[in-house]
């Protein structure tokens, strides 16, 4: 069987991922509209219409907009929204099948997913089952920072780090920004984890193209459980046994670091998460680590789109 995909804002950084990956499935046909036509209301809507899956690679109000082209009465055509519009919207199912036992089913009946942001995506795996658990209280003064490429900004990003002859010294170090502690993902990590508040969250962009790494520092004097670094690993063991793309790696982590370092860019081009837990009695930290443009992006989408069509859930994704 062949399914019929159109992916509205397919010349984006996410849209070009996902083309290039459907690219290589036999049984998925890419509808590709006109370049004369593609903002043609009418036209758009043809397209939207006559597809199995909508990819929305688009900002948010474009997302929004595309959604309201679908005709009254079609429950076939399904949308996957890879834009910050919908993530938080209670007619939406959130696109991480791996969040607990029964997303999965959910985003497999849904007609409508929104695929999570990148650094939210390390955030919430690290973080919903531990306050699902009580392990961390739901007030909790959560703080946490993430390091990553700069293909996570789109066009106008990657263009200012690969187009000049010679980079600025300003940009050859990492970057703060996000510094009104606003950030667009901020909704969806604090609904999808179940805080009481927002965390403190303090994204760095590096001088790299992709590759990226959520870290979240806890004390367990404040947490709802006593727990040691061992615990919350081997917690993260069983709760993640199964999932094809969530990969726990062991309590002593020195063979798989490099010479002690953690490298941003390990997982790149996969769609896998590694998921660390280092410290000791006082402190703990935890570390995912995943391809923003993978199960940070496109990756999350197809898998998403697999799960939707009854396909194998890591068809045409590198684990």
């Amino acid at each position: 069987m062949t399914f019929k995909v159109f992916i509205d804002g397919r010349h984006g950084t996410t849209g070009l991922k996902i083309d290039e990956r459907l690219a290589l499935r036999p049984e998925i046909e890419v509808l590709a509209i006109p370049e004369d036509k593609r903002k043609d209301p009418a036209v758009k809507a043809e397209y939207i219409n006559s597809a199995d899956v909508v990819f929305l690679c688009l900002p948010d109000a474009a997302s929004k907009e595309s959604v309201s082209l679908l005709a009254p009465g079609n429950t076939r055509t399904r949308f996957l929204d890879a834009s910050t519009a919908h993530r938080t919207h209670p007619d939406w199912v959130y696109g991480l099948p791996e969040l607990n036992g029964g997303q999965r089913e959910r985003i497999k009946n849904a007609q409508k997913v929104a695929v999570p942001g990148c650094h939210a995506s390390g955030f919430i795996l690290l973080m919903h089952p531990l306050v699902a658990a009580g392990i961390v209280p739901r007030d909790y003064p959560v703080s946490t920072y993430s390091i990553t490429g700069y293909s996570g900004g789109g066009k106008e990003m990657i263009a200012s780090y690969e187009e000049p002859a010679s980079l600025p010294d300003a940009m050859k170090s990492p970057r703060f920004y996000a510094l009104g502690l606003a950030h667009k993902h901020l909704p969806e990590m604090q609904a999808q984890t179940g805080l009481a508040a927002k965390p403190l969250f303090t994204p760095i962009v590096g001088n790299f193209a992709q590759g990226l790494v959520v870290a979240v520092p806890l004390l367990p004097r404040l947490l709802g459980k006593q727990v040691t670094p061992a615990d919350v690993q081997a917690f993260y063991s069983e709760y993640y046994a199964g999932e094809v793309f969530v990969r726990v790696m062991p309590a002593d982590a020195t063979p798989v670091l490099d010479n002690g370092f953690l490298p941003a860019t390990a997982c790149n081009d996969t769609n896998r998460v590694e998921i660390f837990v280092f410290g000791h009695a006082e402190q703990i930290l935890l570390a995912a680590r995943f391809d923003n443009l993978g199960k940070g992006a496109s990756g999350a989408a197809i898998q998403c789109m697999n799960i939707m069509l009854g396909l194998e859930e890591s068809s045409g994704l590198a684990i």
